[in-house]
């Protein structure tokens, strides 16, 4: 697949399986509703992993405009790409998010609480603080993208112990789990106040399908607050790139 594509399959299946996690925990009547924070965090770090597994071959699997800008600044991109990648993210997101809707239809009819609805397509602070949302997605961002650089490859040791290191151990998909598990830990550990989008596309994208769909008895899609989870985010990654660049590449 070439990356575009790769970024919008990607994207379309980390929001359909993150976004259908919380639909299934908050709205009225579901098998999985009440099923707690935990099950939420639990379903979007699979959730990245399986949209990273899909489109890592053709694309990186950013999946995320904060981490592609991350990558343009480490020199990881080149700057002609970001935009192409950006526009399959958010395009990717908004197909997810109108997929969550499909699924859940009947359940957000008989759902009554519209911020339960909301939040089935985007993120809102726990304690209506903008400015302190906004550094709460930037500290999840960094710790986000931190991670990532400094990943290491597993190498293969050479009989006298010592590690060859031209040669990475494949792991193919599986190779990818660490940042499932690193998303799961920013939900137990960050996300309490605010959701943690740590990623533009995951909530604007999904807020403009709230915006479009025909959902009955919806609230306002919260416009007021939909700059935070965008430049929070872009802010933790540029931040995360810029001190590794300083103080980690040799």
């Amino acid at each position: 697949m070439q990356p575009f594509i790769a970024e919008m399959i990607g994207t379309a299946l980390l929001i359909l399986f993150g976004n259908g996690v919380v639909a299934n925990v908050v709205l009225t009547g579901t098998k999985g509703n009440g099923a707690g924070w935990l099950t939420i965090a639990a379903g979007w770090g699979i959730a990245v992993y399986i949209g990273a597994f899909c489109s890592a071959e053709s694309s990186g699997a950013h999946l995320n405009p904060a981490v592609t800008i991350a990558m343009i600044l480490v020199d990881k991109l080149p700057l002609a790409d970001a935009v192409a990648y950006i526009a399959a993210q958010f395009i990717g997101a908004m197909i997810g998010a109108a997929l969550v809707y499909i699924t859940y239809r009947s359940h957000f009819n008989a759902t009554e609480d519209t911020d339960a609805k909301l939040a089935c397509f985007c993120t809102g602070p726990a304690i209506r603080n903008l400015p302190q949302a906004f550094v709460c997605e930037a500290i999840g961002t960094f710790a986000l993208l931190l991670p990532i650089f400094l990943m290491a490859s597993p190498k293969i040791a050479v009989g006298d112990g010592s590690v060859d290191e031209s040669q990475v151990l494949g792991l193919g998909a599986i190779g990818l789990l660490p940042v499932g598990m690193l998303v799961f830990g920013i939900g137990l550990s960050l996300g309490g106040t605010t959701g943690y989008a740590i990623n533009p596309a995951r909530d604007l994208g999904p807020r403009i399908m709230h915006f479009l769909l025909p959902i009955k008895g919806k609230r306002d899609s919260d416009w007021q607050y939909a700059w935070v989870p965008i430049l929070g985010p872009i802010t933790g990654a540029s931040a995360a790139a810029i001190f590794y660049r300083l103080f980690l590449v040799a």
